[in-house]
């Protein structure tokens, strides 16, 4: 049984190894050809993204797996900073689009279809944790929200540019480093491969800069509803990543294995609502002095 799970892991690490280096090749290539067509503001946001979730990915495998405070903050300054971003700078546009199309209520279904259809398939993926797959399942879950990201990030770009600057995609992408950060301890604890996050890594430039070179017309219904469906999905997402310091949860599970006793989830709610709002208020900083 030991090999068989050794030979799991093996397939795994070699699998994820190759599908993120293709990854990385495919947005190098596909970044090219975007600079060549001008789509440059796609590109740094794909390129920030692809950093971001690499550099916290290596300081997650540096940290202390059994130290539930870096978790936390992990996961809460990317809440923050995902909940600030489509508040400030998804819901707005989806509003005052809908308002030029003759009902701002486009823009709400747009953030309605993004809630529902994010919380779909958040549960549906859920379902992978209980079947024996040849990957990780967290990566697999990471990399869809990423591709999916991607995707709204290029019809945001191509619908609105070059209306839109560039500091709306890389606030949305602004999560990515706490969310390698929390992903790779989670792999780390459970053993597993931490180089498959370079697809999700790759992803947001992967799906971005294809659909952002679509010549989609630029119609303020469709771009209601797009920017309406890029809210609600981030912000499921950020919901999904505020941090629970509840019985039960990851974090308590974290808790239960360090040896720091001092470290209960009464403190810990403490530190989820600070790096939650320092994560919002880094956000509303950066459109202040960019």
């Amino acid at each position: 049984m030991a090999i068989n799970n050794s030979n799991n892991i093996n397939n795994s690490a070699r699998m994820g190894a190759a599908i993120g280096v293709g990854a990385t090749i495919a947005l190098a290539v596909l970044s090219l050809v975007a600079l060549l067509e001008g789509a440059t503001k796609v590109v740094i946001i794909g390129w920030v993204a692809f950093v971001a979730m690499a550099l916290g990915g290596w300081l997650g495998v540096r940290a202390d797996a059994t130290n539930p405070t870096g978790l936390v903050w992990g996961y809460g300054l990317a809440s923050g900073a995902m909940v600030t971003s489509a508040a400030m700078f998804l819901l707005p546009q989806a509003m005052g689009l809908g308002g030029q199309a003759g009902s701002p209520r486009l823009g709400g279904i747009g953030v309605a279809l993004g809630i529902v259809i994010g919380y779909s398939g958040h549960v549906v993926g859920h379902r992978l944790t209980h079947l024996d797959l040849p990957f990780d399942v967290t990566t697999a879950e990471i990399s869809a929200h990423a591709l999916s990201a991607g995707l709204i990030i290029g019809l945001v770009y191509s619908t609105a540019m070059p209306a839109v600057g560039i500091l709306l995609g890389l606030a949305i992408v602004s999560h990515k480093g706490p969310a390698g950060y929390a992903a790779a301890r989670r792999l780390r604890r459970g053993d597993k491969p931490v180089v498959g996050l370079l697809l999700p890594a790759a992803g947001v430039g992967v799906t971005a800069i294809p659909v952002a070179l679509l010549p989609i017309p630029a119609s303020p219904t469709i771009s209601a509803v797009v920017f309406g469906f890029a809210a609600g999905i981030f912000l499921h997402v950020a919901m999904d990543f505020l941090p629970n310091c509840e019985a039960g949860s990851e974090i308590d599970h974290v808790v239960s294995q360090s040896e720091e006793s001092h470290h209960h989830l009464d403190k810990l709610r403490t530190h989820a609502v600070g790096s939650t709002s320092i994560g919002a208020v880094a956000v509303v900083a950066a459109w202040l002095l960019i």
